[in-house]
């Protein structure tokens, strides 16, 4: 299978895609310039033609952020997996190279599974030093509501969903990272759904954060996350509320760090919500900050 390819060196002082090919159902799009034109950055956009994946896609690209360059990977809507025919499964394979002073930033919108879809991705980040910087939102929602309702329409109906994401260090031999998310009907007890695993939940992230260049907003989510995690955990008085009728929280999230033993620089934060807005929210606040570094804010 043939591979699509994106390059960023510096050219000029300049970050700059110096390499992008793509082949069918994958398409990039870089546009001249996306915000500041004081900031240093390139943002490239992954589109699928007809809108979605369809049962049976297989996507594989490579990504390289040379030494000193800042690229964002995004998209322009949720990426769509269409209803599967058989037991196809689509397919999307990722792998990225991050040089010495670095940045790559990696912010899609949720992947959103029709009925029966069954979609798997894997995520390979490497870095060539301590000094690359790496920033990863990973999500999905339950799929399509009609009339925004959603006790009506797909909701968690899709058959198969696995999210892998792997990051790697120059020269070590164990991952720093490593994480899959895997949610299937197929499950060990077949008479619990993934609807009826995710409850109320609509939706769910996990935000990862690796590098120097992103100490300052990974130190900031880390104190709000904790701060709401605090708030979540504290337990009203008994004058205030009746034994038994805690409400389930509507938005939830945790933190913790990770990274070589004696050295944990590295960020995970993972959140679950009952709306895709209040997560789309979420992010907007908590990399607001990120427009110094890449021209514009993401989730804008």
């Amino acid at each position: 299978m043939e591979r699509g390819k994106l390059v960023v060196e510096m050219v000029g002082g300049k970050s700059t895609v110096r390499r992008c090919f793509s082949k069918y159902p994958l398409k990039f799009i870089v546009p001249n310039k996306v915000g500041s034109s004081q900031t240093d950055a390139v943002w490239i956009y992954t589109i699928t033609y007809g809108g979605g994946i369809v049962s049976g896609d297989s996507i594989a690209f490579d990504v390289t952020v040379g030494d000193g360059c800042t690229a964002v990977l995004t998209t322009q809507s949720s990426t769509k997996v269409y209803k599967s025919i058989g037991s196809k499964c689509c397919e999307q394979v990722l792998e990225a190279s991050i040089g010495r002073d670095a940045v790559l930033v990696v912010i899609p919108d949720p992947v959103t599974c029709f009925s029966t879809a069954r979609y798997s991705q894997t995520q390979i980040f490497k870095l060539a030093a301590q000094s690359s910087s790496l920033l990863l939102v990973d999500w999905i929602t339950s799929g399509r509501h009609q009339n925004q309702n959603q006790d009506q329409g797909e909701r968690w109906a899709f058959s198969h969903y696995k999210s892998s994401n792997r990051i790697l260090l120059q020269g070590t031999d164990h991952p720093l990272f490593l994480d899959t998310i895997l949610l299937e009907q197929e499950s060990s007890d077949a008479s619990i759904s993934i609807s009826e695993r995710m409850k109320d939940y609509q939706a769910m992230a996990m935000i990862l954060l690796w590098g120097p260049k992103l100490k300052t907003i990974q130190n900031q989510i880390e104190g709000d996350v904790k701060k709401l995690m605090s708030q979540q955990l504290r337990l009203p008085s008994m004058n205030s509320s009746k034994p038994g009728s805690l409400s389930k929280p509507s938005f939830v999230a945790s933190c913790s760090t990770f990274g070589p033993k004696g050295m944990e620089v590295g960020l995970v934060v993972r959140v679950a919500s009952m709306t895709t807005e209040a997560i789309y929210s979420f992010l907007q606040h908590e990399l607001a900050a990120m427009e110094d570094l890449v021209g514009a804010p993401p989730y804008r």
